[in-house]
């Protein structure tokens, strides 16, 4: 199995939104800003050195944008989170940080989070301890990711830039973009699958192979029983929708989903070969960072009438067994789907 596959940092490459995003990570920390221009990023506890917790810092694009921060604990029975913990900084007490019953999360107040910039950059001790436990998270990485969100927000030597301050004027800071605005197109309800004649098979499979690059949908001509089937399902009214298993791996698989034209010539459109449902219009990919799912990446597609857009792409940052599904939100795609009525 070509390794590419098991590395979620590339897994949707290929459907890259046209407005820029990024991606950074160093050492103990991970940046992803999304295509609004918001970013995110994500400080961790330094590996095997538990218990286990994670810092999210989160600011959006625009002048005088503020940082917010928040905390969150690991899953962990030998280490219960308490309700409150007690900040500190280089042993320095900066008050209560309280769980918020909605998200489970902890949020810093503005005056921690005002202590807590300049700790990060200078290798401060940063810890949070409630019922005899002690949690803190890593500064190592931390520089280096926050000088490229500085970067990617036009933030570099402006009085409100992390790591390199300056006296350029707030106005030259790149302000936020909209997300864009996708309206679902129409698509048939029907799920009884089209059966095809042998002839109509090779001929359609003829027109999927040629969407594909060596070694991307190795399945596709496959007799194994675990490579599947190929399925074909009413899609609109000239259009069928095909999808095939594509790869399997040691504990991620990867659908191949293609738009065809009702009959021959089929003309195939390759969406994706990392799909793993489909339901109403949206294809869907979920894909684990490793075995015990403490990190996924996920991306939508979703038929707007003409084509199937990209719209959305997030992974949940590191595999650092915070939580089963993943610890945050690290969005490098949004987009508001108005739904077909």
């Amino acid at each position: 199995m070509p390794k590419r596959r098991h590395l979620i940092c590339i897994l949707f490459a290929a459907g890259a939104a046209a407005t820029a995003s990024t991606t950074f990570s160093h050492k103990d920390w991970e940046l992803a800003c999304d295509n609004t221009r918001t970013c995110r990023a994500a400080g961790y506890h330094e590996e095997d050195d538990g218990p286990n917790a994670t810092i999210l810092l989160t600011r959006a694009a625009g002048p005088n944008q503020p940082v917010k921060v928040e905390l969150q604990l690991a899953d962990d029975e030998r280490h219960p989170a308490p309700d409150q913990l007690a900040m500190s900084i280089d042993g320095r007490a900066l008050g209560i940080v309280r769980t918020d019953a909605k998200t489970s999360t902890l949020t810093l107040t503005d005056a921690q989070v005002r202590a807590l910039l300049p700790a990060l950059l200078k290798d401060g001790r940063v810890a949070w301890t409630g019922k005899g436990t002690t949690w803190t998270v890593s500064t190592a990485g931390a520089n280096a990711v926050l000088l490229k969100m500085d970067e990617f927000q036009g933030r570099l030597n402006t009085p409100g830039a992390l790591v390199r301050k300056g006296s350029k004027p707030e106005s030259d800071v790149l302000p936020p973009l909209p997300a864009p605005e996708i309206q679902a197109g129409l698509v048939s309800q029907d799920k009884n699958p089209i059966k095809l004649t042998a002839t109509q098979i090779r001929e359609l499979k003829a027109a999927l192979r040629k969407t594909v690059k060596e070694g991307d949908c190795e399945l596709l001509d496959s007799k194994s029983a675990t490579a599947g089937e190929l399925e074909v399902r009413p899609f609109t009214r000239d259009k069928l929708l095909v999808s095939h298993t594509c790869w399997i791996a040691a504990y991620n698989t990867g659908d191949g989903y293609w738009v065809v034209n009702a009959k021959s010539p089929y003309s195939a459109i390759l969406v994706t070969t990392s799909a793993t449902d489909y339901d109403d219009g949206v294809i869907t990919s979920f894909q684990k960072g490793r075995g015990i799912a403490d990190c996924v990446a996920t991306a939508t597609w979703t038929w707007d009438g003409r084509a199937f857009v990209h719209t959305s792409d997030t992974t949940t940052g590191m595999c650092r067994q915070i939580t089963p599904g993943g610890a945050w939100d690290l969005p490098t795609l949004v987009t508001n789907v108005r739904k077909s009525r």
